[in-house]
């Protein structure tokens, strides 16, 4: 949610924001906004006034009774009821208005960095950087449930009849993979100097709220039917939420913290063969990473959190890029975001499996995230990042380690987590 006070004095910058989103329909909303502001302020100038009028007479109305002159006290006194009926009216339509703008400013997006590349949707997205060398063995690479199923490592079938379309069972091997690589994403970002935090696993709706726009919301969140619960799509909402209407020292800051959960999401949606097996699925786990800092040092934060995980993923010998999103790809609260995309032989194409994100203090307002200063409370900056999320990161793991007897090799940073296992063989 952005600073009210741009809208009231640079609305024309707000608007050409959301027209670089190519979000035109939300354009309304800042003249909605003006109007119902103007009335806010109004109304509360008059309620302000009024309780002034009403302290001047209500200090009369002792004076008169002291001199007996209770007629007059009276009309005083019935004067002090009217105007408490009008500061009660003026109360209950300024706190109605109040809903109404902070309805219209949860919906009015980010300003994005003046170097966002503009474009309508991810295929304007921009390559920046590629690390190691994307190759293609000269054997052929069988799709990835084919080769895990090979491996003894996956049934799908079952957990169809289970859970349904979206779920999976990992077993022996690869079920240990997961967790290695897991495991060494904890490790390697402690070894960063981040707090490792196991989080709660749901949230109550205004947390979600704070964290994610409305839109976001609806196609991804599970709610617990009969209470105010909600499953988390990734451990940031309930990491962010955590620091919720709270005033951090200015000396604590900046706070970095790398998190483990499971993540739900409903994954709306048709999607085609490539999305299919585990790519995109109801449930997984990740490593995530967070940082709450000033806002002069979150441009810093957010090079060093990408390059993080860059870091990881080239330790573990799999070819990335990194790519720029463009102004349509940007959901509501992101100043910038840039995505770590892996390399698939089979595909021979990247494809994402991770994303790192500013949001400068949007996040922040909606959720009353502020520090302390000797000039007073500041909105923090707040960061997220994906260190890494088997399964997804499964698929790239295992095309690029695949040899052509169908067996996958453990690169050496994984071998203490897998028990000295180098090589995943076929069944």
């Amino acid at each position: 949610m952005i600073d009210i006070n741009l809208i009231r004095t640079n609305p024309d910058k707000v608007k050409e924001n959301i027209r670089k989103k190519f979000q035109n329909h939300k354009l309304p909303l800042v003249d909605e906004v003006l109007e119902l502001d103007k009335k806010v302020r109004a109304l509360k100038q008059e309620g302000d006034s009024l309780r002034s009028m009403r302290n001047s007479l209500s200090s009369q109305i002792g004076v008169l009774m002291k001199a007996g002159k209770k007629d007059e006290a009276d009309k005083i006194k019935a004067q002090v009821v009217g105007n408490n009926e009008r500061i009660s009216a003026i109360e209950k339509e300024t706190a109605e208005l109040d809903a109404r703008i902070k309805q219209d400013m949860m919906s009015i997006p980010n300003i994005i960095a003046d170097d966002v590349p503009i474009g309508e949707d991810d295929s304007k997205n921009v390559q920046e950087q590629t690390f190691l060398e994307a190759k293609v063995p000269d054997f052929e690479i069988p799709y990835h449930t084919e080769i895990l199923e090979k491996l003894a490592g996956i049934d799908v079938d079952s957990a169809r009849k289970t859970s349904g379309q979206g779920f999976y069972y990992l077993t022996g091997d690869v079920a240990r993979l997961h967790s290695a690589i897991l495991s060494y994403a904890r490790d390697f970002m402690i070894n960063k100097g981040f707090t490792y935090v196991i989080p709660p696993f749901m949230i109550h709706g205004n947390v979600v709220q704070g964290v994610m726009s409305f839109e976001e919301m609806g196609n991804m969140m599970y709610k617990i039917e009969g209470e105010d619960l909600y499953l988390i799509g990734t451990s940031e909402h309930s990491m962010i939420g955590r620091f919720m209407d709270t005033i951090i020292p200015e000396e604590q800051l900046p706070i970095t913290l790398t998190s483990y959960s499971p993540c739900f999401r409903k994954e709306k949606g048709a999607h085609g063969i490539e999305e299919r097996g585990i790519y995109r699925i109801h449930q997984f786990e990740k490593q995530e990473m967070i940082v709450i800092c000033k806002p002069e040092e979150s441009e810093e934060w957010y090079k060093k959190m990408w390059n993080y995980t860059v870091e990881l993923f080239v330790s573990m010998e799999i070819p990335v890029r990194t790519l720029v999103c463009c102004s349509g790809d940007l959901a509501d609260l992101k100043y910038r975001s840039l995505d770590v995309e892996a390399w698939s032989p089979r595909q021979k194409k990247y494809f994402e499996v991770g994303s790192c994100s500013n949001l400068t203090d949007a996040q922040a307002r909606r959720l009353g995230i502020r520090y302390k200063t000797e000039k007073g409370n500041q909105f923090a900056h707040t960061l997220n990042n994906t260190v890494v999320a088997p399964p997804r990161m499964l698929i790239a793991f295992i095309e690029n380690h695949l040899q052509e007897d169908g067996s996958v090799t453990i690169p050496e940073v994984l071998w203490p987590y897998m028990g000295g296992i180098k090589v995943i063989k076929t069944k």
